[in-house]
């Protein structure tokens, strides 16, 4: 792909819509905390997205519609926490690509601080998303640079910050042996700062590899967890997924359930589960559908509005993005509210 490419979908971002919301991020902002200060530490990935024009066919061609668009779940939440008007910075590593200096730009573009590591001989994370005609998809991950991130590049990103911090991990930093000590870097950080701290399980498949007690050792006494079905399955075995999430709040403060078309889920310690069905959405694309939902609750939680409020704009945020192609990209039409 031609760095003219990369220039030209920064570019796309910048229309009267991605102005608005700039705007009301802006205001947001002004209204917030201003000690406030939120560090995301996961990966940037460029996402391939293929949308299948039918049947895969295994040995053969298969008619497709092809795009590319910034991506990385951390690096997408941390796109809606700064679009929920939350001052965000993003800890990563990249490499030295044309892919990765694109990345940078969107990010910056969308308002988040870029804090990376460029890593030679190793390619910016690149995943391709296959998509069926439900939305529905399957991915094909290679992390690259992202499992470069070392303790040390967490420790430099972390140093001199004051005020009230809020840590965002990414499970996929925790999963991987080779990134892990960046993670468990993140979390002790935090915890002997008193950050506050979220953790995105992210995918269950990495999950169930490194086990549900491994995983809930590192995220016990997080302030929120973030998770889908499929991952509360790993953690819990339960098929009751109310009385699962419940049974999660145990360890931590906050549990945020997402599921699909099916809404969300907030369960407290001691609190009447919270539920709430998805909005009717003309589904394109899920990728990143989940990542929009958290970012945008953690950034209304973070500014001190209620589960309620903040399950309203992130499932508004969440509808939007599966109308179209992309993490990260919204309608017109889209509403904060």
């Amino acid at each position: 792909m031609s760095s003219h490419a990369d220039d030209a979908e920064v570019a796309d971002h910048a229309d009267d819509a991605d102005r608005a919301d700039r705007a009301d991020r802006a205001d947001r902002a002004d209204r917030a905390d201003d000690a406030l200060q939120v560090v995301v530490v996961g990966d940037i990935m460029v996402d391939v997205i293929v949308r299948l024009g039918g049947p895969l066919a295994i040995a053969s061609d298969t008619p497709s519609a092809i795009t590319v668009h910034p991506g990385g779940a951390a690096a997408n939440q941390a796109v809606w926490l700064a679009r929920g008007g939350v001052p965000t910075a993003m800890v990563a590593a990249i490499g030295s690509d044309p892919l990765g200096d694109a990345a940078i730009r969107e990010l910056a573009a969308a308002g988040v601080s870029p804090w990376v590591v460029l890593v030679d001989g190793a390619p910016t994370g690149v995943v391709v998303a296959l998509v069926d005609n439900s939305g529905q998809r399957s991915m094909l991950t290679d992390r690259g640079a992202n499992l470069a991130l070392t303790p040390g590049a967490v420790e430099s990103a972390l140093s001199g910050l004051e005020g009230r911090v809020h840590l965002h991990l990414s499970g996929y930093v925790l999963y991987d042996a080779r990134s892990r000590a960046a993670g468990r870097h993140a979390l002790e950080i935090a915890r002997d700062r008193g950050y506050s701290v979220s953790i995105d399980a992210c995918s269950a498949g990495p999950l169930a590899a490194v086990g549900a007690d491994l995983f809930l050792g590192w995220a016990s006494g997080a302030d929120w967890l973030f998770l889908n079905r499929e991952e509360l399955a790993v953690l819990t075995g339960a098929t009751d997924v109310e009385a699962g999430a419940l049974s999660l709040a145990t360890g931590v403060r906050e549990v945020v359930l997402t599921l699909g078309a099916d809404g969300v889920i907030v369960a407290r310690l001691g609190e009447p589960a919270v539920r709430v069905r998805a909005l009717d959405a003309a589904v394109a694309d899920t990728t990143g559908a989940g990542d929009a939902l958290s970012g945008t609750y953690l950034a209304r939680r973070l500014l001190g509005e209620g589960i309620d409020a903040g399950l309203s704009a992130a499932l508004h945020a969440s509808a939007a993005v599966v109308a179209s192609p992309g993490a990260r990209s919204f309608s017109a039409g889209y509403s904060r509210e």
